[in-house]
């Protein structure tokens, strides 16, 4: 049922269909012996993690990016998701739980993903720079466009997937003086 609302509404392949039943299957198995998401229930995995992540290729052209980050990505929201859905992206993992890591190592392999690199360390570390870097459920806006900006390329994009105090955030930003690095903003 829940397949059939990411087909219709995102225009899955067969392919595609399946490499979300095997996340969806290993993410609960793994989920058993290492907390990687709260949300375990078929309804919740797929609307919440996957539907959501898949919103993104509504905003923004994918077809017309070739490198994605997703900082501190935990289970791989919203980044393998859209790799699934377009599988040109090289997509660049940034997450500093070594768990996590090695789940996203299991998966990639189990889903038969290629362009995908991970990397256990710190935003802060991190030094390349990418078309798109996105940010999901990872902290407060100013602080994520603190880490974010520096990867960010040249006329790249940036996209922070707030809950619904996102309103707030954003008046408390305009109020406050952030440095960012140059290169970007």
């Amino acid at each position: 049922m829940f397949n059939q609302i990411l087909k219709d509404t995102f225009n899955l392949n067969e392919l595609q269909l399946e490499q979300f039943k095997i996340y969806y299957s290993f993410l609960i198995e793994y989920n058993e012996k290492t907390n990687l998401t709260s949300l375990s229930s078929e309804k919740d995995v797929y609307l919440k993690h996957f539907y959501d992540s898949l919103l993104i290729s509504q905003n923004i052209d994918l077809n017309k990016i070739d490198t994605l980050s997703d900082l501190g990505t935990g289970a791989g929201f919203p980044s393998i998701p859209l790799k699934i859905l377009f599988p040109h992206l090289k997509i660049f993992l940034i997450d500093s739980s070594l768990k996590k890591i090695n789940f996203l190592k299991s998966l990639v392999k189990k889903l038969n993903l290629t362009d995908v690199f991970l990397f256990h360390q710190r935003i802060e570390q991190h030094d390349k720079q990418y078309d798109l870097v996105i940010a999901r459920a990872l902290g407060k806006l100013k602080l994520i466009l603190k880490l974010a900006s520096p990867l960010i390329k040249k006329k790249g994009y940036f996209i922070a997937m707030k809950g619904p105090n996102y309103e707030a955030e954003l008046k408390h930003l305009k109020m406050t003086k952030i440095k960012l690095k140059k290169n970007s903003f």
